[in-house]
């Protein structure tokens, strides 16, 4: 058993311990001092994001697609638009092609900053301003590239298609929704749950048949239903015309929805042995055939810029800028790559893109709208009915 110590000894192993310590906090503010002196460099590849960018632009094509989801060409020409239609200039030490290259390489996959620091060696700093920079300019053309077709010209895809002309000649577009990954603050993210439970923003559009985006809504919660964003934005358009909507929506004037509880969806029709059963049938396949132009601008939407299913941490108006970029992207390539591989892929009439579980086709509507037994039901319009059926008995009275 050890000795008590006296009070001297205790009083100098009180003086070693602080003495000890301080030398470590000396020692360790040193060290952060000398770190900060000679920081160790980060971003010291041979390869500079100005290097990556025209290896990018003077390899095979196909490199470049795969990194940006467009080619060269197209590149260039968005550049050219650029320069001419908004502010962006070069800033002092990146090029405008190197700011856009990296904008469109990080909603093209779905890139955290930390992976654009790295492929294009700069800081986060200035991954984040060049990308905020360019989102906000690409939005601002939404006016110009994202406007409604000529009400007066029926559509080449209805005009010589026997199958839906004269029937749909009225017809000047098909609207739809679609959710997109979202991060919302904890205290309003359940506005931002659909029905699966996941944090999202509702996307309102209305297509053209050649794929084109003539109106796009974003930045509505995911709990939303899409008919409560098709009432709240939208208007009835042209007195005569009107858009192709689901069953999710009231037939009225303006909006043409298929017959309820009747078989719609492609994969249904194409499911039956005995084929088309009755007029209403034949009506419901063919709308959904037409319509189906909607579903797959979405897919080569999502497919194009993953970044709308995998969203990272933007604040919410920065997430609504980004879908509105999709949107805008997607109809500057259509309008002037008329080859590009996403389109060829969807382009083909009745292709029906991977479902995205985000159909609220079969969901109870909320926020006041409901179904097939609703009060929207009971109050549609007997003249938009009539229009419908009429079409319905001509269209089946020239199949058989």
């Amino acid at each position: 058993m050890c000795a008590s110590r006296t009070p001297a000894e205790w009083d100098e192993t009180f003086e070693l311990f602080v003495d000890m310590t301080l030398g470590y906090m000396a020692l360790n503010m040193g060290q952060r001092y000398l770190n900060r002196i000679e920081r160790l460099p980060m971003h010291t590849s041979i390869r500079t994001g100005h290097q990556y960018m025209l290896e990018l632009l003077n390899q095979h094509p196909d490199r470049m697609f795969n990194k940006i989801r467009m080619y060269r060409p197209c590149f260039e020409m968005l550049i050219q638009v650029l320069r001419q239609q908004t502010t962006l200039q070069n800033s002092r030490y990146l090029t405008l092609e190197e700011q856009v290259m990296i904008f469109v390489y990080v909603i093209s996959q779905k890139a955290t900053n930390r992976m654009a620091m790295e492929d294009w060696q700069h800081s986060g700093s200035t991954i984040s301003v060049v990308f905020t920079r360019i989102c906000k300019a690409i939005a601002s053309l939404s006016q110009t590239f994202i406007k409604p077709p000529n009400f007066d010209v029926i559509p080449d895809e209805i005009q010589w298609n026997p199958k839906y002309y004269p029937y749909f000649q009225n017809c000047i577009g098909a609207i739809d929704g679609t959710h997109i990954a979202a991060h919302a603050p904890a205290d309003v993210a359940n506005n931002f749950r659909g029905r699966k439970s996941t944090v999202t923003n509702n996307m309102l559009a209305i297509c053209s048949f050649d794929m084109l985006f003539t109106y796009v809504v974003t930045g509505w919660e995911g709990a939303v239903h899409n008919s409560r964003v098709l009432t709240t934005q939208l208007e009835d358009p042209t007195s005569g015309k009107y858009y192709l909507v689901d069953s999710g929506y009231s037939n009225k004037p303006g909006f043409l929805a298929p017959f309820r509880n009747v078989p719609y969806h492609l994969r249904d029709a194409r499911r039956r042995a005995g084929g088309i059963n009755g007029p209403t049938e034949l009506f419901n396949y063919r709308h959904a055939s037409l319509r189906n132009c909607i579903e797959r601008c979405f897919g080569v939407l999502k497919a194009r810029f993953p970044i709308l299913r995998y969203m990272t941490n933007f604040s919410l108006i920065r997430q609504r800028e980004i879908a509105m970029c999709c949107c805008v992207l997607h109809n500057f390539i259509r309008l002037h790559n008329r080859g590009d591989p996403l389109f060829d892929r969807y382009g083909v009439d009745g292709v029906m893109p991977p479902s995205d579980s985000d159909s609220d086709d079969d969901a109870p509507s909320s926020s006041g709208t409901t179904r097939d037994q609703g009060a929207n039901s009971r109050n549609d319009n007997n003249f938009a009915n009539d229009m419908r059926d009429r079409i319905m008995f001509e269209m089946y009275l020239n199949y058989n």
